[in-house]
């Protein structure tokens, strides 16, 4: 008999779980609105239910009556705590439903980490209209709604004047009436790929981020599998990941850490988020190590869960186009001329200003035998 999985959203980054599942031949049941943008999983799914996320209770009652075996999502950062919520209740693999919220919450997810000894930024909640006390701050710093994912409503500030204001603007985006307030540390960007499985947190690539500066804030531009660092900051990547990760009480599933590694080599965690990067993260590490995350990512929502097995290593990554990088376009136009792009496209001839991640209107992929870095010769 068939396996049944419920998958948490049916928008477009849910597509390579379901696509994944029918290859697993696992039968699917999808759970969104059934909206434009939210339903792109709706002939590709076995299964879809009309049901939003927020309603957690009847999305249990249903899963319950088809005797699903696992419960899960990818890449949507709203999803973690309903997938928490419905395995929990039916007593399957999952993270707990109250360490979800944690996670999901910017400020908890800092107090937590202090608490267990993550190095983190200076940090200070505003709630109530209420600014805290920020004479032990440096400026810039960043501005961010507690309850927001990837970079909706993150916002800098370079000055002490112009904080009210910034935190204004950053309310605007919260759903909770909360904003985070952190001290911008300078440096070297990095995100950690992992899955976990009993607690057991199992590092598949620790990769560079190249940040543009943003209008508002810094935004990804490119990335690149492995992360060009000396043995030492990795091991200290490594020991932090680990720390973050036990310190929201992560257990089970795919995750995504970032962090910042200044010029003395110190390590300050930016996020731990409590689900698979995107951005196409899922192809760009099988081009890295051979590792199929989102087949992953399955085998733990039903408890099939084997230790990940890395094979030959290449080096891969992307570029986006954005107004910093317009060369980019150059590079998509004209990718028949080069053997190391696998992919390339471009979504929208203007480019906007690089207000946020969905300001990037095209992007490439690579993968290449040694590192690469387009615009500077090859090593």
């Amino acid at each position: 008999m068939k396996k049944k999985l419920a998958i948490i959203c049916a928008g477009e980054s849910q597509i390579p779980l379901a696509l994944k599942a029918r290859e697993m031949d696992i039968e699917t049941h999808c759970f969104a609105w059934d909206k434009e943008k939210h339903n792109q999983c709706k002939g590709i799914a076995d299964y879809f239910h009309p049901i939003s996320i927020m309603e957690k209770d009847k999305i249990v009652e249903i899963c319950k009556e088809i005797e699903i075996n696992g419960v899960t999502s990818i890449i949507t950062s709203y999803a973690p705590p309903t997938v928490c919520y419905v395995a929990e209740k039916l007593e399957l693999i999952g993270n707990r439903y109250e360490d979800a919220l944690v996670a999901g919450n910017k400020y908890n997810a800092r107090q937590a980490f202090i608490k267990n000894g993550v190095h983190s930024p200076r940090f200070a909640l505003v709630q109530d209209g209420i600014e805290p006390d920020l004479t032990e701050f440096k400026f810039p710093v960043i501005v961010k709604p507690t309850d927001r994912n990837t970079t909706i409503g993150v916002l800098k500030a370079y000055h002490k004047e112009e904080l009210r204001n910034t935190i204004k603007r950053s309310l605007k985006f919260s759903l909770n009436g909360q904003v985070i307030i952190e001290e911008y540390i300078e440096g070297f960007e990095v995100s950690v790929d992992t899955i976990s499985w009993k607690g057991n947190h199992h590092i598949l690539a620790i990769k560079e981020r190249e940040m543009g500066t943003g209008v508002n804030c810094d935004v990804k531009v490119a990335g690149h599998w492995p992360a060009d660092l000396p043995s030492v900051i990795q091991e200290k990547i490594k020991n932090e990941t680990q720390k973050a990760l036990d310190a929201i009480n992560y257990k089970y599933g795919a995750s995504n850490t970032e962090f910042r590694i200044t010029e003395e080599g110190k390590v300050f965690i930016i996020e731990a988020n409590p689900r698979m990067a995107g951005e196409q993260s899922h192809i760009l590490m099988q081009l890295y190590n051979g590792y199929d995350i989102v087949k992953g990512v399955i085998d733990v929502a039903l408890g099939q869960f084997e230790e990940p097995v890395i094979t030959e290593t290449k080096f891969s990554g992307a570029y986006f186009l954005t107004k910093q990088t317009e060369w980019v376009r150059h590079v998509i136009e004209n990718r028949e001329n080069d053997p190391n792009i696998i992919h390339a496209e471009m979504s929208d001839e203007q480019i906007p200003e690089l207000l946020w991640a969905g300001a990037r209107t095209g992007h490439f992929i690579y993968q290449s035998n040694q590192r690469r870095r387009w615009g500077q010769p090859s090593e």
